[in-house]
């Protein structure tokens, strides 16, 4: 195995920060994105925003990691800046929503979940979060790290974030993703039935790939189910 040269920018899920990849315990750098942590406050929280954000704190070359939310944050980015990024890893991430009523209707969604946020205490947030079925399955020990780590966010900035990046608001990027020339890795746990078919989806798409990596035993979240195993991913080559 050779190792990596590049430094690694991994961008973390809606509701997580950057300490969401402390599990890992390699070297990194991963930035709180707006609406998120330490970047709470920022505003606007849009996509160009963010990319700005990233490639602002980013090194002039690197390999760029995105989970979830972050992995559609990366793939901006590497659309956006594909001279600065030397590899790309998509971890449970997707290319959006392509039927325009689907997105309306997650868009109306996020909303709601937008307005119950501001309402709301994260506490509250945090314990309707997890038990979505998206997330059935995590492990106690990676589900007590997740919620200390929503518990760094703030209602107000995560409803920002619904609103700016959510899936239903993100125009789809599936006939971009041939673009990316990039070597693309795009992975998902085996639990996660549906993020394992857009990762076959994506993987398909992207120039020179064919087949997705299934993480065994994991599901949708990767970084803190599976962090071993996404460390050792991120230090392959």
């Amino acid at each position: 195995m050779v190792r990596r040269v590049d430094p690694v920018v991994a961008l973390h899920g809606f509701a997580g920060t950057g300490r969401s990849w402390d599990a890992l315990g390699i070297d990194l750098l991963a930035p709180d994105l707006p609406g998120h942590g330490a970047a709470a406050a920022v505003r606007p929280v849009s996509f160009a925003s963010c990319v700005e954000h990233v490639l602002a704190r980013a090194p002039e070359r690197f390999v760029l990691a995105g989970y979830s939310m972050g992995g559609r944050l990366a793939l901006h980015v590497a659309l956006a800046a594909p001279e600065r990024v030397s590899r790309l890893v998509l971890l449970s991430a997707t290319a959006g929503i392509e039927d325009a009523v689907e997105r309306a209707e997650r868009r109306a969604a996020d909303e709601r979940l937008a307005a119950e946020l501001e309402a709301g205490s994260i506490e509250d947030f945090a314990e309707r979060w997890m038990a979505l079925p998206l997330f059935a399955g995590t492990p106690p020990d990676a589900a007590a790290r997740w919620r200390a780590d929503i518990l760094r966010n703030e209602p107000a900035g995560l409803a920002a974030s619904l609103r700016g990046v959510g899936t239903g608001v993100m125009e789809p990027l599936w006939e971009r993703l041939g673009e990316l020339a990039m070597p693309v890795d795009v992975v998902a746990g085996e639990r996660d039935a549906r993020y394992r078919a857009l990762a076959g989806r994506i993987a398909t798409a992207v120039r020179g790939k064919n087949e997705p990596t299934v993480i065994a035993g994991a599901g949708h979240g990767l970084p803190r189910e599976a962090p071993a195993a996404v460390a050792a991913l991120l230090q392959s080559r």
